[in-house]
């Protein structure tokens, strides 16, 4: 009890604080924030999800990166999704607060025209100020004062009635005003530990990243784990190829007329091109089968052509990946994801959502990448407006 009453005097001067500021926002519309709220799930359900295949994956230098990054991630996930609930009730504080602020000056203004009112009806006197009507003048005369004093004294009863119905309103408010800052407070301290959570995993990946810049050994370690997801990629590409032309997917334009007109899968820049790199932390030469993208994170990522999803999950250090099939020996690739939305077997159009840009110890990314067969295509000749 000790510790509840302690929090009223909080919740009041919290409320008065946010009242005295500039005009709230109203809260958004529950549907988005829900929509919001289960986007974060969704890309937990995924963290978790890589997290669990990185116990069946052979221990290495990629595996422990990419778990330090998804812990990370997951950080992050959690940390965004408090957030969004924190500035939801902020929010609402302020907008009850408002409310309660209207209800109270309603109630001066209506407590002021009763003064009045009353004053008035005092002055007249019980017979209205005609003691006696001697004549039918003073009589019909006194009919219509009457009309008058019934009339008011309705409208009198009728404010009161008004008043009491405000003040009602107003206790309900308080109570929605106590609850909304004891779940606020609730929601701040969550959210500062989530925030530090996060410091603290990025810090840990900072780290790790420092230490792998000055281990050739493992440097050479991450070159050859790479190699090897390359080759385990074509593989399951071959797989794919060989299901595509028992399961035809057909386009109204063949994909090999598009070649240069293509849209871009997402609004950014050129991070990595097309070809052999030499790594600027690792100092390891990697072939670059795609393009890697720099994003905001959580970028819209669209089908540059009509195609079939044939592979829609999370995989090894690509991590959340979607593959289109668009027929005629051609793949679109769309790796390090934060989230995808499609799954297996559905058919998409060209410009279709696909899902969310996502992160990499580099920074924010996607990878991008067009496939005839097993064989990569530089993806910078296939769109209309080139990556920069």
């Amino acid at each position: 009890m000790t510790a509840h009453r302690s929090l009223l005097p909080l919740a009041l001067l919290c409320a008065a604080a946010l009242s005295a500021q500039a005009p709230a926002p109203a809260p958004q519309d529950p549907a988005v924030v829900k929509r919001r709220l289960a986007e974060v799930q969704t890309r937990l359900a995924q963290v978790d999800q890589q997290l669990g295949s990185l116990k069946r994956r052979r221990k290495g230098v990629l595996v422990e990166l990419q778990d330090i990054s998804l812990q990370a991630e997951r950080a992050r996930a959690q940390a965004e999704g408090a957030k969004i609930k924190r500035d939801q009730t902020e929010a609402e504080v302020k907008q009850i607060s408002q409310q309660k602020e209207g209800i109270h000056q309603e109630i001066l203004r209506l407590r002021v025209e009763l003064r009045k009112q009353v004053r008035w009806m005092q002055a007249l006197g019980p017979w209205g100020g005609l003691s006696f009507f001697p004549t039918l003048s003073n009589f019909e005369e006194y009919l219509v004062q009457g009309r008058y004093l019934a009339y008011w004294r309705n409208q009198e009863r009728r404010k009161l009635e008004l008043v009491q119905r405000l003040q009602d309103d107003l206790l309900l408010r308080e109570k929605e005003l106590q609850e909304a800052v004891v779940r606020l407070a609730q929601e701040e301290k969550e959210t500062a530990q989530l925030q530090a959570n996060l410091k603290m995993n990025e810090e840990r990946l900072q780290a790790f990243l420092d230490d792998l810049g000055q281990d050739e050994t493992r440097q050479k370690d991450v070159q050859a784990e790479l190699a090897e997801e390359a080759i385990q990629l074509e593989r399951m590409l071959n797989t794919l190829l060989g299901k595509s032309r028992t399961e035809t997917f057909e386009s109204a334009v063949a994909f090999a007329n598009l070649r240069g007109e293509l849209p871009k899968p997402a609004e950014g820049t050129l991070s990595q091109g097309f070809g052999e790199h030499v790594h600027p932390r690792f100092r390891t030469k990697t072939m670059q089968s795609g393009l890697l993208i720099s994003t905001e994170p959580g970028t819209p990522v669209q089908a540059v052509a009509d195609g079939k999803v044939v592979f829609a999950d999370v995989y090894q250090s690509y991590g959340p990946m979607v593959i289109l099939d668009h027929g005629g020996g051609y793949f679109s690739l769309y790796t390090h994801m934060r989230v995808f939305t499609v799954s297996k077997g559905q058919i998409l159009k060209a410009g279709e959502y696909l899902g969310s840009s996502g992160d990499s110890p580099e920074g924010p990314r996607l990878g991008f990448e067009i496939r005839y067969q097993t064989q990569p295509q530089d993806p910078n000749k296939w769109l209309k407006v080139k990556y920069k």
